[in-house]
């Protein structure tokens, strides 16, 4: 988790945790934040925002770019843009069981 966070941080200009994945997820939606990583969530930690960043034509992945987030819990959410980015960064980063 920290090797990511230093790679992402050479890339942005900040940096934040609000403690609610639902709370940075509608952040996000809202234009506020440009993108959400997090590892091991429960559904119901970002189940509404994750609705919220698809209604605002965001996208929202697992840390592979597929649809497994929901069982992994390993999520990566913005715009199409800067999703593409974040897992770019992060994939050298990723241990094996961070890909499934």
């Amino acid at each position: 988790y920290i090797n990511i966070v230093g790679k992402l941080f050479n890339e942005c200009a900040d940096f934040r945790r609000t403690g609610s994945a639902a709370l940075d997820l509608a952040y996000v939606a809202a234009g506020r934040v440009d993108g959400f990583f997090e590892i091991g969530l429960r559904p119901w930690d970002f189940a509404a925002g994750e609705l919220l960043v698809r209604e605002a034509g965001g996208i929202v992945s697992d840390f592979t770019g597929g649809h497994n987030y929901m069982l992994t819990g390993n999520i990566v959410a913005g715009n199409p843009r800067v999703v593409k980015a974040m897992l770019a960064n992060m994939r050298d980063e990723l241990s094996d069981a961070l890909k499934r």
